[in-house]
C-alpha cells in the first residue's frame, strides 16, 4: 500500500496533494486562511472536485489530464528547489539551468509514468490534517495528515513546505516516513556518478531512463 499510495501522490505532483484529498475533510482548529494547513485542504478539495467532475473526460483525454496535472504541479510544488534536494551531493556548484533541465524532466517523466492512476484513485478516502510544526533551521513547515481508508489503519503523509515569493509550496511529501526526495536521490545516485546532470536530464526527458516510485 505504501508504494501505491507515494506513486498516486507523485503522479498528482506531489506532489500537489490531490491523492489526499477528500469530500470529509477536518483540519486542526487553529488552521487559519492562508496558512500551509489550510492551503493543503483547499487544493485538497478543488483538485478532487476537478477529477472527480472531469473523470470522462480525462479517460479518453488524457492530453487534457496532462495539462491538469502540469497546471496544478506549477501551482503547488516547488520543483526545482526539490530538484536540487533529488540532486543531492550531485548538485552541487551546478547552474540553475542544470537544476532547471533535471527537475522538469523528472516531473515529465514521473507525469507520464504514473498520471493514469489518478484516474483509479477512490474519492471515498478522507484526509485528517493532524498538525503544522516549524522545520529545523527555519526550513519552512511541515504538515502532518493521516490518509483515511475504510476498514483499514490510516496511512501518514506528511507534507514539507516553504514559502516562495510569499506562497507556501511543498517540496517534499512523506508517505508513512517514506520521502519523495529520498526516494529519488537514492535513485539517481549511480546514474548521476556515471553521468552530467544534462545528460541524465535528457535521458529522462526521452524516455530511455524512467523514475520508479516502487513497487505496489
Amino acid at each position: 500500500m505504501k508504494q501505491t499510495v507515494l506513486s498516486i501522490l507523485i503522479a498528482a505532483a506531489v506532489a500537489a496533494v490531490a491523492p489526499t484529498a477528500a469530500f470529509a475533510q477536518q483540519a486542526p482548529a487553529a488552521a487559519k486562511a492562508n496558512s500551509p494547513s489550510q492551503m493543503v485542504l483547499t487544493n485538497s478539495t478543488r483538485i478532487l472536485t476537478t477529477l472527480e467532475n472531469r473523470r470522462a473526460e480525462f479517460t479518453k483525454n488524457r492530453a487534457a489530464l496532462r495539462q491538469f496535472m502540469v497546471t496544478e504541479f506549477n501551482q503547488m510544488f516547488d520543483r526545482d528547489y526539490s530538484g536540487r534536494l533529488v540532486l543531492g551531493r550531485h548538485g552541487r556548484g551546478a547552474s540553475d539551468a542544470d537544476v532547471k533541465l533535471f527537475s522538469d524532466a523528472l516531473a515529465e517523466n514521473l507525469m507520464q509514468r504514473y498520471g493514469a492512476a489518478l484516474l483509479d484513485f477512490n474519492a471515498k478516502l478522507q484526509v485528517r490534517v493532524k498538525s503544522e510544526s516549524a522545520l529545523p533551521g527555519g526550513r519552512g513547515v511541515r504538515v502532518s495528515s493521516e490518509f483515511l481508508r475504510p476498514g483499514a489503519e490510516p496511512v501518514p503523509v506528511d507534507y514539507l513546505m516553504r514559502q516562495v515569493g510569499g506562497q507556501w509550496k511543498v517540496f517534499d511529501v512523506m508517505v508513512e516516513g517514506v520521502s519523495y526526495v529520498q526516494t529519488f536521490r537514492t535513485q539517481f545516485d549511480t546514474p548521476l556518478s556515471q553521468k552530467s546532470i544534462a545528460q541524465v536530464a535528457a535521458e529522462l526527458k526521452a524516455g530511455s531512463m524512467k523514475v520508479d516510485a516502487g513497487n505496489d
